[in-house]
């Protein structure tokens, strides 16, 4: 007589992954994927961790894996919200332990780019404004990558929507005034393509899907321009949590949606 084995909590897991990434792959994919990376300091709340430090550790953790999922389905684009413009008003000694993860974190995504055939590392935001170690390993990191044509990882630091658009008009005020523009011509002329132009991300394509952890229901900034006709997934768990199924399933959510680009 045959034995029927019960199939474990384990096992269940992996073959409802296998099917739904099986589903997902056959369907449209985003070109572009941001993802705000929320909850590390909870996470380590809840856990009983000895300081914030230790949630960030284990979120910097998870950012390889994510990596993985995206080369592995082809997605091309990935912008990780890293580092805002309001948590460089942290506590300074939680501030200092972030800014060290980060660059860490960099500095090894950059040190394993055979992992990822084709990785390119950017900046993105107010990179001036950062502290001058992580300055030097986003640098280091854009350096060494700077060939990669395949998977283009845009790490967010320093960043701010509100400030970036500000930037953006800055910039292209200072072209117009160079080239000896009135105030007038610049009104008159004023194009979405002028911001556009003069973004951190310009030259990149705007995000397909932005996913966002912890449960959070906001943007808070991120992207703000680019968002414009993006999709949006909120998930609950945070960031450490976030697993391949959660991924799988923020793409089959995109993929069931009738994107109208405002037609």
């Amino acid at each position: 007589m045959a034995v029927r084995v019960p199939l474990g909590p384990d096992l269940l897991y992996r073959l409802y992954d296998r099917q739904l990434e099986s589903r997902v792959r056959a369907g449209t994919l985003p070109q572009h994927v941001g993802v705000i990376l929320d909850g590390n300091r909870r996470f380590a709340r809840e856990r009983g961790y000895d300081s914030p430090a230790d949630g960030h550790r284990a979120g910097a953790e998870k950012i390889p894996e994510l990596l993985d999922w995206c080369a592995s389905l082809g997605i091309g684009w990935v912008t990780l919200w890293l580092l805002s413009t309001e948590n460089l008003g942290r506590d300074e000694e939680e501030l200092a332990a972030l800014v060290e993860i980060i660059g860490a974190s960099v500095r090894g995504l950059a040190d394993r780019r055979d992992r990822w055939p084709g990785l390119r590392i950017t900046g993105v935001g107010a990179i001036g404004d950062l502290p001058g170690a992580l300055q030097e390993e986003l640098g280091a990191a854009e350096d060494a990558t700077a060939d990669g044509d395949t998977l283009h990882v845009q790490i967010a630091v320093g960043y701010g929507g509100r400030q970036e658009i500000i930037h953006a008009l800055r910039n292209h005020l200072e072209e117009r005034a160079a080239a000896g523009d009135s105030i007038t011509d610049v009104i008159e002329d004023l194009q979405p393509e002028h911001i556009a132009a003069n973004l951190y991300t310009a030259g990149t394509p705007d995000p397909d899907l932005i996913i966002r952890t912890s449960g959070e229901l906001r943007l808070s900034g991120f992207l703000m321009w680019q968002s414009a006709h993006s999709e949006f997934y909120f998930c609950d768990p945070y960031w450490p949590e976030f697993r391949h199924i959660d991924f799988l399933r923020a793409l089959r959510d995109f993929q069931r949606r009738r994107r109208r680009f405002g037609r």
